[in-house]
């Protein structure tokens, strides 16, 4: 009788001790997470899961898009769950989904460039072009120098200028190493 009281004690202690590492696990959880609601009409991104071949696209791996979008909302299904108007290539998948799949769409008009600004071309290609040469470099190998030219290109800001070799930049367009184009240039 002693033995079974003893037992159900200590089973009672281990019981308690279980439960208050759980709660405690929990609290740190919830500490992190939050709750996040969406409205119909509100832009989101789908998160592509790479283990699931059914939102494969393009590249595999680490180069891999891991949201793809923005997509609207339809509807709200359930307390964590929603409907999403999705493109007709994603018609094989469901068009439900857990709001863990799911990240708001913050719209900023920089991401938008106007078709007008930009000659596009009946297969929705465009030619760049560049404007101008910000500056000059040389960059050292282990053999030889690689003349370098830092060119903007039009439609794109100062941030997006690229470093290009200097020859082939002079081949392909010569009238930026005329005497009044290169007025901005600098040596790095």
């Amino acid at each position: 009788m002693w033995r079974r009281l003893c037992d159900f004690m200590e089973s009672q202690i281990i019981r308690d001790r279980l439960k208050e590492a759980s709660d405690r696990q929990k609290s740190y959880a919830d500490l992190k997470r939050k709750e996040i609601e969406y409205s119909v009409g509100d832009m989101v991104f789908l998160k592509v899961s790479p283990w699931k071949k059914i939102l494969r696209f393009g590249k595999k791996g680490k180069l891999s898009p891991q949201f793809i979008g923005p997509y609207r909302i339809l509807k709200r299904v359930g307390p964590i769950a929603y409907q999403l108007e999705l493109p007709p290539e994603l018609d094989r998948i469901h068009d439900v989904f857990h709001v863990s799949m799911l990240r708001r769409y913050h719209s900023d008009p920089a991401h938008v460039v106007p078709v007008a600004k930009i000659d596009v071309q009946t297969n929705l290609t465009f030619e760049e072009e560049p404007v101008q040469i910000l500056a000059r470099d040389v960059k050292v190998l282990r053999r030889k120098s690689v003349p370098l030219v830092k060119v903007l290109w039009r439609n794109h800001s100062r941030e997006e200028a690229t470093w290009e070799p200097e020859e082939a930049m002079q081949q392909q367009y010569p009238h930026l190493f005329e005497s009044g184009k290169i007025s901005r240039t600098k040596f790095l």
